[in-house]
């Protein structure tokens, strides 16, 4: 058995298609299905379906998949060691985190970390709605809500808080807003319904179920700067929002809570990069 091709089965079975495999490895999608045929061959088995969405793993694929991550966590824990023996902590650490909390708390905290660590490789990448830390998508990701799906180690990372906001333009020319309910007469500045990367950001009704109308965008930054620029009432999170960016609470006693959580994969959790960064992570967002 080909350990090349083992590493081919891998990015298929993590990606679920032979083209997405082929990308990530830079080769072509012919090369992927014939190291993949080749080392069905080796085995006498079928370890893939080939169907019209991607590929669907047998059960002889799932046991050589599972068996497979194990000896890849072993190998690459292996190599790491010996690296880190010699070099201290070193690697690549792929972030993935949502806007606000990337670009406000990670980013500019990043080069200390990059000081303490100089032979560690960070990368900062937006978390999409749906990823997967087996398909190393990410070594470590932040989310909004607590996943509760697969071999994760989990931990709360900080609670925040959002409240409405608007700027003192938009407010001059608006109807005047003494409760909620005159929430209703206003623009809201919020995400795009169908692309709300978690439901727990499904938070408008916690503040009123109707407006005139809505400006959506799927970026929590991007909603801070329509408001900015009075194009309505934002639901904004705290900790973004600057004394100097001009803006106004609406109905200062009405806030709601989130949470962030820190996850990283369980066959990764034993990682001295992983367990680096991600302790930095936690210590600054104390």
């Amino acid at each position: 058995m080909n350990w090349d091709d083992c590493r081919v089965f891998l990015s298929v079975a993590r990606s679920g298609r032979m083209l997405t495999a082929a990308r990530s490895l830079g080769s072509t999608q012919a090369t992927v299905s014939r190291r993949i045929k080749a080392l069905e061959e080796s085995l006498d088995t079928i370890l893939l379906v080939r169907r019209a969405h991607g590929c669907d793993l047998t059960d002889d694929g799932r046991l050589l998949f599972e068996k497979l991550e194990r000896a890849e966590v072993e190998f690459l824990g292996a190599v790491e060691r010996i690296s880190n023996a010699r070099h201290g902590v070193s690697g690549i650490v792929r972030i993935g985190a949502p806007d606000g909390f990337g670009t406000a708390v990670l980013a500019p905290r990043l080069p200390d970390l990059s000081a303490k660590h100089p032979n560690l490789s960070i990368q900062l990448v937006p978390m999409p709605r749906t990823f997967s830390l087996s398909q190393r998508e990410a070594d470590i990701a932040i989310c909004v809500g607590r996943p509760t799906d697969g071999a994760l180690v989990v931990r709360k990372l900080m609670d925040y808080s959002l409240s409405l906001y608007a700027a003192p333009a938009y407010l001059e020319r608006s109807p005047q807003i003494t409760s909620s309910a005159d929430l209703s007469d206003h623009t809201l500045v919020s995400y795009v319904d169908d692309l709300i990367p978690t439901p727990s950001l499904d938070y408008i009704s916690e503040f009123t179920s109707t407006w005139a109308n809505r400006i959506e965008v799927a970026s929590a930054l991007g909603q801070q700067e329509i408001v900015r620029a009075a194009g309505g009432i934002g639901i904004l999170h705290d900790f973004l929002v600057k004394q100097e960016m001009g803006l106004e609470k609406v109905l200062p006693d009405l806030s709601i809570e989130r949470s962030y959580w820190i996850v990283v994969h369980e066959n990764q959790r034993h990682s001295r990069r992983i367990r680096a960064v991600s302790d930095y992570i936690i210590e600054i967002a104390r």
